[in-house]
Order: C-alpha cells, then structure tokens, then sequence
C-alpha cells in the first residue's frame, strides 16, 4: 500500500556539503547558526548578479530548467521600460507526494533561500517578496524566519515579505497559480498563458522561481563562480538535491554532485541492485530501464540522453516484484484526481487517459492500447497549464519502458506480479474545488464566435481554432460564479446561459462533462 513520505526524511550529502551545510550540528539553522555556517552576504548590481547566475549555468530547481539569468535580466528590463517596481516569489509549492527536497530546505535553511530572495530583490529594485508554501512545517519555519530577519508585510516596511499558504495541489505548485493565489484568487492556473516577467503579481514584472534556486544562488554569491563551478561538471557546475523513495530501504533528501553516478545514488537509498525501473523526475517525468539506469550520471543533460528527466529532482526506483503498470496506473489515477477541473484536456482527458490504462492492465488487447495511445496524444499542449503534458508524458513514458510487461498484459494473461504500491502519494486525496451547483451553457443555435467569453472566463471556457468555445457545458466552481454571471451578461450574441446543474448529486463534485456541440467534430479541434 503506497505511504506517504514524512515533510523532513533522512538528509545525507555525498561530498562536501553546500545547500546542507550545518545540518550536522542542528535541525534547523535560525539566523544567527545560519550566519555562523554561512558567514554574512555582500549585496550585488543586478547585471552583476546575472553575469554570475550565468558563469555557474544555474537554472531553475523547479522542473523546467529555466536559465535564471536570462529570467532576471527580463523581469530588470520590463520593470525599467514600464516603470514599476518588480516583485520577487519563491515557489516553496512542493506538492508532489514523491519530492520533497524544497521541504527540507525550508524547514532547515529557511535563510539561505531568504539570502537569495533578498539578494534578487535588491539587484532589482523589489519590495515586495512572497514565498508561496503549502504545508503546516514550511509555514511555520518562513514565517519564523521572517520575524527573526525583522521582515514584515506592512504597508510601509522598505520590503514587504510574507507567507502565501495554498492547499496541498499538484496545480497548485504552478508558477501561475501561486501568482493567481497572491492576488487574492483561487491558487489555480489561470488558463492565460503571460510571462510573469511581463506581469506577475498584481500586474508587476515578477521573478519567480525554486527555492532551491534562491538558495544556489546564495552559496554561489559567497563563494563566487570559480570556486562554486569547482564542484560537478563544468557544463552543469554545483551539486544537486534529490528526493529518494519508492523501493528504498532508507527514503532520504540526498545532495550530490552533478555527474555522480545514478547506480551509486541508488546504491545509498538501498534500492534494489538491479531495479524493474527508475523513475526520474517525479511523477511529470520519466522512466529509465533497469539498464539505463546503470549507465546514466546525475546531470540533466545526461538523464535526458538516457531517456529520463532531472525535473524536480525525484528519483524513484522499483524493484522486480511488483507490477510496473500497476504502479504507474495508481500514479496515473492519483495525477487524474488533481485536475483544477478548469479545462478538457486535464479533466476528462486526464480519467480517460487513466481508464485507458486500466484497460490495458486488464486484457484490453491491442485496441485498448492504441486507444490510451490516442488519449495521450491528445491531452498534450491544450490545457490550461502543464499538468496535462506532465501527466501524459508520464503515461507515455510507462508504456515505452516497460515493453516485456506491457506485452504480456496486450498479447497474454499480465504479468503475474501483484501491484505493492512501493510509489509514495499523499495519504488523503485533496479535496476539489467547491462546486456552485450551477453549469455554463453555450447555445450553438446563437453563438458567433466573438471570443469575449474565453476572456472573462478562462479558466471555464477556451476557444478552439475555429474561434468557437471548445465545449457545449462546463461546471461552474463557487470561485467563478460571479465572472460566469459577467460572461453571460457580456456575450453579445446572448449564446451563453448559467443553469442549474441537476445532474450533479450535492455529493458528486465532479465537473459536468463537456458535450460536443452537433456538427462539430473531435478533429476540428
């Protein structure tokens, strides 16, 4: 049965230690250990601050992999050609039930991520800096470092800091819901695609990024680029936090240098000696073999040439006793549970995709497997934000890595093998978004395409590439009731109606399924 990994697990460090530093001698480093481990920091001149982020390759911790320097000079530039302030956010959002690296840091080194917020908010002229978390142990520790730095969030503080708590979401750990969530909206993707370097947090240019990216760049500041690109690989410089789990002896956080062989990093964890596959990643990334995973280096250039994914920095081994469909089906139907339910792609393309799964699982033949196959490919690059992709390429890296097993489940009886639930994933599901027990209508006899409903409600409706609403009917939640009844209002053509939506029981919070207008085709959009 799939456990739940605890907010801190085991820490160890191979070589010597960086981010870690002071773990050792105690469990959290307040500001005063802090500046005793760490010695104090120097302020830097933005193009300064960029000029180093970009001598040590540093790139976001996050999953995409973001040139930070390329991201800082962005927000320096929008910020000075539109005259605003720019605001500073730290994505503390570790929401993955397999990683938990960001958690360690904040619960242990809250200021060397703060060192590196601040640092960025004073190259760039910020003043005001939020750091998005969602757990009771985060919030604790930031809002206690904080106070012992003297930061507050008033209205005439030089900076304003504070703490954006958020449920427990896969969606919520995007960059543009923890943006959405610090304006005071829901902490759900906003289903417009803007750069948060053009505007961000309350329309400002905003830089926000990893907090494992804030706390490189604090231990870079300090030991400048030459002696930090000293440690790694000289194109991927520095050392890496993992999360272990899965079929391990001892789950831990693990600093490692990049380059470090991933056989040896297993080796630490007690995975098995030849593992059935790696997961690598987290639960958006991918799969290695068991003999890819022999030959591959801790670095991303080196995961992603073998097929991987350094992503969040989750690495999940599974050994040869268990069903490694059976497995991906739980994570499938686990990522499927966290739609915002906001677009189709994630909520009904995300259950299908896991169906889809099932059925291969359960003797679905050739016809089920191309079916999951036509599911995938159509999730991708159509929602709102990238939880649909991460998800499918999630599936689809499942089927591809475990050729023998998936045979055996098309062309015979399976494998054989029970399904151990050795993949951790939270204990309890999240709970959904409060429903309003109303729909959103489109009326195809009326509607003309004018697009001004896919504006004021995006995160219900979003235009196809004929210029028409890509669905018939959408649940409206209790945070979009009022911009639903706006749309209506607005549409010029008095296509769109609000109803009750009676099919719903008051128990059942799932959304309405989205019905194809007649005449319309699947392949129109």
């Amino acid at each position: 049965m799939n456990t739940a990994l605890p907010d801190v697990p085991e820490v160890r460090v191979v070589g010597l230690p960086q981010l870690t530093s002071g773990f050792d001698l105690v469990e959290r480093l307040d500001l005063d250990m802090h500046l005793k481990v760490h010695g104090p920091l120097e302020p830097m001149a933005g193009e300064q601050l960029a000029q180093l982020a970009q001598a040590i390759s540093l790139r976001g911790r996050g999953g995409a992999g973001f040139p930070f320097a390329k991201k800082l000079r962005a927000v320096a530039e929008s910020a000075i050609r539109r005259g605003v302030r720019p605001v500073v956010v730290v994505n503390g959002s570790e929401d993955e039930p397999a990683c938990r690296k960001d958690t360690v840091l904040i619960n242990r080194a809250p200021h060397l991520i703060l060192d590196g917020a601040l640092l960025v908010a004073e190259a760039i002229g910020a003043r005001t800096l939020v750091i998005g978390v969602t757990r009771d142990s985060t919030e604790a520790s930031m809002q206690a470092a904080l106070a012992e730095r003297g930061l507050t969030n008033r209205r005439n503080a030089p900076l304003r800091a504070r703490v954006q708590r958020n449920p427990v979401r896969m969606v919520t750990g995007e960059s543009s819901a923890l943006i959405r969530s610090a304006d005071g909206g829901p902490p759900m993707p906003p289903g417009r695609k803007v750069r948060a370097s053009d505007s961000g947090v309350g329309g400002a240019p905003t830089l926000l990024s990893n907090a494992e990216t804030f706390a490189q760049l604090a231990v870079a500041t300090r030991t400048g680029a030459e002696r930090y690109c000293r440690t790694g690989l000289h194109d991927e410089p520095g050392t890496i936090l993992l999360t272990l789990s899965g079929a391990v002896a001892r789950p831990m956080v693990l600093e490692v240098p990049s380059g470090v062989p991933l056989r040896y990093v297993l080796q630490l964890a007690g995975a098995p000696p030849l593992p059935q596959g790696v997961l690598t990643g987290g639960y958006h990334g991918k799969w290695l073999d068991g003999v890819g995973a022999q030959d591959a280096i801790v670095s991303r250039a080196s995961l992603e040439a073998s097929g991987g994914a350094l992503g969040a920095g989750a690495i999940l081994p599974i050994g040869p006793d268990t069903c490694p469909l059976g497995e991906a089906l739980k994570v499938a139907q686990w990522l499927a549970s966290e739609s915002a339910g906001q677009c189709g792609p994630c909520y009904l393309g995300l259950p299908a995709a896991a169906r889809g799964l099932e059925d291969v699982l359960n003797g679905g033949g050739p016809a089920a497997l191309e079916a999951l196959r036509e599911v995938t490919r159509a999730v991708k690059r159509r929602g709102a934000c990238k939880h649909p992709d991460g998800s499918a390429a999630f599936i689809e890296s499942t089927i591809s890595a475990f050729t023998d097993d998936l045979a055996a489940h098309v062309l015979g009886a399976g494998c054989g093998r029970p399904v151990l639930g050795v993949l951790p994933l939270h204990a309890e599901a999240p709970a959904s978004p409060t429903p309003s027990g109303k729909r959103l209508a489109v009326d195809w006899t009326l509607c003309r395409g004018h697009g001004l409903c896919a504006d004021i409600v995006p995160e219900l409706l979003q235009l196809g590439p004929d210029g028409f609403p890509t669905v018939a009917e959408a649940a409206v939640p209790g945070y979009s009731e009022a911009n639903a009844v706006r749309a209506v209002r607005r549409c010029p053509a008095l296509a769109l109606r609000i109803e009750e939506d009676a099919s719903a029981a008051p128990q059942d919070r799932r959304p309405v399924r989205p019905a194809l207008p007649p005449g319309r085709s699947r392949a129109r959009r």
